[in-house]
């Protein structure tokens, strides 16, 4: 593994990290505040290849790569963690099932205008009752000649207020437990399909996450994707690729809130001098930087394990959790160092407070990142 980012890599990362700046941060608070979706900005994302960034050209994509797709994220989030995660979703959780599991028909017609970002998409699993234990689905979809009658709900569905297509995971056939599941893709605007509650969250809050309702929602058996009973599989091993999103982004909000504390501290002044001249503070600064380059260097890893075509999972959910938890740590640091002012929303690392803590939940909690860490050691 090489550490030093391609040429390309470099001026991609400078040319997201300008269009974040520029675009993504002067809105970041508003956006917090009101939970307006950006579309604009998703639009402006898109132009510069950032909705299917590691897709092939054909497909509507960038023909990046996955380093060059979690340093996207992580560019993103530091200055805008909803709208990093609009954009993660929309990769890696609706793109990446279609890039690998869809059929030619299914990739010109649910992917191409996807990774393009004409359209925009989302990943239903999570259903009220069923998060962490995804093999407990209640929705169910029955077939009936060439289609199939969905009916159940969703819920915490991120892009699901705006999305123009799902990827629902249903239950086929309870008797058979996780071989049990399909996934489908179900259109907006199809007759029982309609978007329920917006939820109402501590942070995130621009990212119409929202509730599905299917009510004998009739879906062409055309819009399977794989076989009958092979969603469990497409759906875990898109959790892969999306963990190593949910770290990027982590990582992102983090750089972001030690940037903050970084030009407080050498501004701040406290007995006669700035307060990034005392050790408590430099002791701070340094554990942070620490941390957030060794989240950095965990996302990389798995990002270039992604790429090289072999099984990354147990890679993405070491960086998942290093990389969440460790942007709780940050981001509280961060707030340590602004002092009172850290808690106002005034300033940004408060936001970055409420951001980081969905990244040790959302896309497999911290617990079970554990058990799969754990099922790979003790295979070894």
């Amino acid at each position: 593994m090489n550490l030093e980012l391609t040429e390309e890599q470099k001026l991609l990362q400078k040319t997201v990290r300008e269009f974040a700046e520029s675009e993504v941060k002067p809105l970041a608070k508003e956006l917090d505040e009101t939970g307006r979706f950006p579309r604009e900005t998703f639009k402006k994302a898109a132009e510069l290849g950032l909705t299917g960034i590691a897709f092939p050209e054909a497909e509507g994509g960038a023909g990046f790569d996955h380093i060059a797709y979690s340093i996207v994220i992580e560019e993103i989030s530091r200055c805008c963690a909803s709208t990093g995660v609009i954009l993660s979703v929309q990769n890696s959780l609706y793109c990446d099932p279609l890039h690998r599991f869809g059929t030619e028909e299914q990739k010109k017609k649910f992917l191409l205008p996807f990774a393009r970002g004409e359209k925009i998409g989302c990943y239903a699993l999570t259903e009220p009752q069923a998060g962490s234990n995804a093999a407990a689905l209640q929705t169910k979809a029955v077939k009936k000649g060439d289609t199939y009658v969905l009916n159940g709900t969703k819920a915490w569905i991120t892009n699901g207020g705006a999305a123009d297509a799902a990827i629902v995971y249903v239950n086929t056939d309870p008797a058979k437990g996780k071989k049990g599941i399909t996934a489908l893709v179900v259109e907006k605007g199809t007759p029982g399909f309609k978007v329920g509650k917006e939820e109402k969250k501590l942070g995130i809050n621009a990212t119409a996450c929202c509730e599905l309702v299917f009510t004998d929602c009739e879906v062409p058996a055309a819009n399977r994707i794989g076989n009958e009973g092979e969603g469990y599989r497409v759906a875990l091993s898109t959790l892969d690729g999306g963990r190593i999103g949910i770290a990027a982004q982590a990582t992102g909000i983090a750089q972001g809130a030690f940037e903050a504390a970084l030009a407080w501290s050498q501004q701040r002044m406290a007995f006669g001098h700035p307060i990034s001249q005392f050790q408590a503070i430099q002791f701070m600064l340094a554990d942070m930087s620490t941390e957030i380059d060794a989240a950095r260097l965990l996302v990389r890893k798995a990002a270039w394990k992604q790429d090289t075509g072999a099984r990354f999972s147990m890679d993405a959910a070491i960086a998942k959790l290093f990389a969440s938890e460790m942007a709780t740590r940050v981001t509280h640091k961060a707030i340590q160092i602004h002092g009172g002012y850290g808690y106002s929303r005034e300033y940004p690392v408060e936001r970055a407070y409420r951001a980081a803590r969905i990244t040790e939940i959302y896309e497999g909690t911290s617990e079970i990142q554990r058990l799969v860490i754990s099922s790979w050691v003790l295979k070894s």
